[in-house]
This record gives structure tokens, C-alpha cells and sequence, in this order.
């Protein structure tokens, strides 16, 4: 046998040696990797429900906050106009005391 044919042969069987452990690491791999990107993959489906359900609890209660603002500042405006009523009330007992102080000493 030739130097070049010698050389032609290394070169083909080498590179049918590197094919049959490309193939062989492809086939391991997938058997491998194939039932844990599956699992992934379920996994991802959940989280992504669980990502939608969570999307609208967060809607709920923004609407929920809106909504309790909204009680809050109707209250305020409550606490606020009994106030003024309240501090007008105390305006007409102080004149009344008032009143009532200057008539006991014309009085007495």
C-alpha cells in the first residue's frame, strides 16, 4: 500500500470514528436531556398559569384599592363637615356662655 493511499485511509477512518461518536453523544444526549427538558417545559407551562392567576389577583385588587380610596376620601370629607359643624356648635355654646355670663352679672 502507498504513503497517500495510507494517508487517504487514516483520514476517512478518522473521520468515521469522529460520525459514530458524534451520533453516539447525540443519541446519549437526547436520551438523557430529552425527559428533563419535557419536565421544563411542564414546569413552565404551570408557572405561566400560575403567573396569569397572579395578574389578576394583582387587577382585583387594584380595583379593590381604588375602591377602598375612594371610601376613605368619602369619609374624610364626613370627618371633615362634622368637624366644622361640630366647631360651629362650639361657637354657639361659647356665645350662649358668653351670653349667659353677661345676663348673671346684670343680674346680680
Amino acid at each position: 500500500m502507498s504513503v497517500p493511499v495510507a494517508v487517504v485511509l487514516i483520514i476517512v477512518l478518522l473521520l468515521v470514528a469522529g460520525l459514530v461518536g458524534y451520533l453516539t453523544a447525540w443519541y446519549y444526549g437526547r436520551s438523557i436531556y430529552t425527559p428533563v427538558i419535557k419536565k421544563l417545559e411542564d414546569e413552565k407551562v404551570q408557572l405561566n398559569r400560575e403567573i396569569t392567576g397572579l395578574k389578576d389577583n394583582i387587577t382585583r385588587l387594584k380595583a379593590k384599592i381604588a375602591d377602598l380610596e375612594k371610601r376613605v376620601d368619602d369619609l374624610d370629607k364626613d370627618v371633615s363637615e362634622r368637624e366644622r359643624e361640630l366647631s360651629k356648635k362650639n361657637d354657639i355654646i361659647t356665645a350662649l356662655e358668653n351670653e349667659l355670663k353677661e345676663l348673671k352679672k346684670i343680674n346680680a
